[in-house]
């Protein structure tokens, strides 16, 4: 980690403490020790496995691809890709830094740049499909429930869900129409010219240009390879699910036993989708707000609700950072294995 990340990583959680006492300032000290105290602590066990599960399927995700590729990717190196990319998905904003992080860290297993970003690639393209996926059946079934309730959020549900969907036809144009997304791009780009030099504007035209030529590569390579994209889309799904179910097992821990486990998960994919929207690192202070508003429908009590939200981001949002500082200091077994050659062991 740079320097600038490390006072990022420190601003982060000294802004998460400071919503958290911000949230508890009407909440009797009494009653949130009373509520931690009644916790049914067997599920929230399962909210934090459910957690590790998901990192678990999203490194088996990694090593599948990587395989494909002909390379025998060990679990301990494809456990690290995840966390760390939760890490530096943590500290950026629009969650900017979890690509180049996992390119990094795969690098840093001996795995080659090119092959590395074909496999990150891949894994992106699914990984946002299924999303979009899993928003369009949520909005289905909980934008009435929630514009009827919050307004302003609804509307964000739609913005998001025009952002996504602006993403999911660029990456389709591209597969299935790449001359014509070429030359549209470049027609976008023309009026850069007039306000920036043109150095700098031919840097950013090749650059996108690139991005568009290997995206394209690796399209063509996926909708040839069909059984291999059936075989990850269901893992990411799977994944997906697991990740939001975990605010049902929270509930379930502050003794919420008639929430619906439907609503209570569709609830959560569309505060996800709200997070990504924030400019701040992990969505902060939006994040919080957006659960606490939604979330009052299944919790009435003020003291349950607060540690309802500090529940939910220690298990989804830190718990990610922290073990990703640890898989940033453990060496990859390839280089381990290296150093052990050069000290003649």
């Amino acid at each position: 980690m740079t320097r600038n990340n490390k006072i990022v990583l420190a601003l982060m959680l000294a802004f998460g403490t400071a919503i958290f006492a911000f949230s508890v300032r009407n909440v009797s000290f009494k009653s949130l020790v009373g509520d931690i105290v009644k916790l049914k602590w067997q599920w929230l066990f399962l909210a934090v496995i459910s957690m590790l599960v998901s990192f678990f399927l999203e490194a088996l995700v990694v090593r599948v691809l990587l395989k494909r590729e002909g390379s025998l990717f060990s679990m301990h190196d494809a456990i690290r890709i995840p966390l760390i990319e939760q890490l530096f998905n943590g500290i950026t904003p629009f969650s900017s830094g979890g690509q180049p992080a996992q390119l990094f860290a795969l690098l840093q297993s001996g795995i080659d740049a090119g092959r590395a970003t074909s496999v990150l690639l891949m894994k992106f393209i699914v990984y946002q499909s299924m999303v979009v996926i899993n928003f369009i059946i949520s909005l289905i079934i909980g934008f009435q429930y929630v514009s009827g309730k919050i307004h302003v959020l609804s509307l964000l549900f739609v913005f998001g869900f025009v952002v996504h969907f602006i993403v999911i036809v660029s990456l389709l144009l591209i597969m299935y129409w790449y001359n014509f997304t070429k030359k549209v791009v470049k027609f976008f780009f023309k009026p850069l010219k007039f306000f920036f030099k043109e150095e700098r504007y031919l840097k950013w035209e090749l650059i996108v240009d690139e991005k568009i030529d290997n995206f394209y590569k690796e399209s063509l390579r996926l909708k040839r390879s069909w059984k291999l994209l059936v075989k990850i889309s269901v893992l990411t799904l799977v994944q997906l699910f697991f990740y939001y179910i975990i605010p049902f097992f929270i509930l379930l821990a502050l003794g919420v036993t008639n929430a619906n486990f439907l609503m209570v998960t569709t609830m959560h994919v569309l505060i996800v989708m709200i997070i990504s929207l924030f400019p701040i690192p992990g969505g902060s202070g939006g994040a919080e707000y957006s659960f606490s508003i939604i979330f009052t429908s299944f919790i009435s009590n003020a003291s349950k609700l607060v540690l309802a939200m500090l529940l939910w981001r220690l298990i989804t949002y830190y718990l990610g950072m922290f073990l990703g500082m640890i898989a940033l200091v453990i060496k990859p077994k390839k280089l381990i294995r290296a150093n052990n050659k050069e000290n003649g062991v």
